[in-house]
């Protein structure tokens, strides 16, 4: 059963279901602020943010093709032998000298003795050389003696000569004066003036006149043989002439300086000229000094005796022949040339070894480098001493590298393939090629953040940064002097 309502609860009514709907209208216009504050800071953010990014993007070129990559020293025995000891082993770090591993030392400390042996046997013969050629000055002098001797022997054989025919000449007026005075016997004998016993004693003073005249010129005549020269001289020679020149063409003095010169050439001196006279040979020997010294001419001349310089060649052979064994001897012990980390070890105790077998290698910690692979299109803007950021997969974001562009290889990758994709066949299909680029880190410290080769890198070149350093703002590096022009052959 309906009740009908009174005006003023009817109105009540009316007025509370019109204030129920006010709240629910409020709602959208809070969300609405909501969302806007929302949009001005996501906007702030997009400002704050990404304004940077895409500046970054404009001024700098990237690239994911890049990797690190380093040297590579091969460890290698420099004499064959048997191993005795290994003493590092894969991913050891090792110092520049460390010893890596050692050979059986015996069969070169065998040889170290059998080369000092033979060291000093070269050493004994080289004071016995030096004795020979001491000796054998003492023999040229003797010669040279000899020599001397043998010209004045000529010239007093010259001067005796000389003597005997004034002999001769004064035994030639003795027997005249013995002829007159025998004619005048002879004649006053039948007169009785001169007595049978005066007459006797004329007839035989000058039977001893004409003898010592005969043993006068038999005295010339054996002179002048004793010489070489014939006995009787030819008519209009005087038996006092000789040749000016025999005291340098006698035999005796030609023996004399035949002696002269073998003993002479064991020391290595030799005449400018067979043809030389003794005495030119002798003044020729003096000219080796300018003062004639014949010291300072004898103390050359040890130094520079033939067989004294074979002694001591001999022993300097001898001396190399025992460095090189006491080097090989050295070279048992294989020991790291670089700092880095043992890698590829391949051998074991016991092994054979053989010159130049590759036995590990090391890899260097310092001696590494980024190499980027950029696109042909990016290289537009890079040169040399341009900073690059280096970003790393094995790091994250927790540390950015420093490098600097140092070169641009001179071929692309395709290019130094060995066996390129281009040929003149025809096929050629134009693809954007990758020009390698080296990057040498900056501040870089292995025993902190250490990098190993072939990891990955993203290497960003900022172009708002002006390039520094040697060769900077340009492609290739230049030379530290200027190298020689060479004019080409015909």
């Amino acid at each position: 059963m309906e009740t009908e309502q009174s005006p003023p609860a009817q109105a009540a009514k009316t007025a509370t279901s019109t204030e129920g709907p006010k709240p629910t209208a409020k709602a959208p216009s809070k969300r609405r602020r909501v969302l806007i504050v929302v949009a001005i800071v996501v906007g702030i953010l997009l400002l704050v943010l990404g304004v940077p990014r895409v500046m970054r993007a404009f001024n700098t070129v990237s690239t994911d093709d890049a990797y690190v990559n380093g040297y590579v020293t091969f460890v290698a025995p420099r004499v064959s032998g048997q191993v005795a000891r290994v003493l590092v082993d894969n991913n050891n770090r090792v110092k520049k000298g460390d010893v890596l591993l050692e050979l059986d030392p015996e069969p070169y400390q065998v040889q170290v003795a059998i080369k000092k042996a033979a060291l000093d046997a070269a050493q004994a013969a080289l004071v016995v050389a030096d004795a020979n050629v001491r000796g054998l000055i003492g023999q040229t002098r003797s010669n040279r003696f000899k020599l001397s001797r043998a010209i004045e022997d000529v010239d007093n054989q010259v001067q005796l000569i000389a003597a005997r025919v004034a002999t001769w000449e004064q035994e030639k007026a003795t027997l005249v004066l013995a002829q007159q005075e025998f004619d005048r016997a002879e004649r006053l004998l039948s007169t009785r003036v001169v007595s049978q016993e005066e007459y006797d004693e004329r007839r035989e003073a000058l039977d001893v006149a004409k003898a010592q005249v005969t043993q006068a010129l038999q005295n010339i005549y054996q002179a002048r043989v004793a010489l070489g020269l014939p006995a009787q001289v030819p008519e209009g020679e005087k038996l006092s002439d000789v040749p000016p020149d025999l005291d340098q063409t006698f035999s005796s003095v030609r023996q004399a300086q035949a002696d002269l010169l073998q003993s002479a050439a064991q020391l290595g001196i030799v005449p400018s000229s067979y043809t030389l006279s003794p005495q030119e040979m002798v003044d020729e020997f003096y000219r080796r000094d300018p003062t004639g010294d014949l010291n300072r001419i004898y103390a050359e001349v040890i130094k520079n005796a033939p067989t004294l310089k074979q002694a001591q060649t001999s022993v300097m052979q001898a001396q190399r022949d025992l460095d090189q064994a006491n080097l090989n001897l050295r070279y048992c012990t294989v020991v790291a040339e670089i700092d880095g980390v043992i890698s590829r070890r391949n051998v074991n105790p016991g092994n054979n070894l053989q010159v130049g077998q590759n036995v590990m290698a090391i890899n260097s910690l310092s001696d590494i480098w980024i190499d980027a692979n950029f696109k042909e299109t990016q290289l537009r803007n890079l040169r040399i001493g341009q900073h690059v950021d280096l970003e790393l997969d094995m790091y994250g974001g927790k540390h950015t590298f420093e490098g600097r562009i140092s070169g641009f290889t001179y071929g692309t990758g395709s290019t130094l393939a060995l066996l390129p994709a281009q040929n003149a066949t025809g096929n050629f299909v134009k693809v954007v090629q990758r020009l390698p680029v080296r990057v040498d880190l900056l501040n870089y410290d292995p025993d902190k953040l250490p990098l190993f080769a072939g990891l990955s890198v993203t290497p960003t070149v900022d172009l708002a940064i002006a390039p520094s350093g040697p060769n900077a703002g340009q492609y290739l590096q230049q030379p530290d002097q200027p190298a020689a022009s060479v004019t080409p052959t015909p």
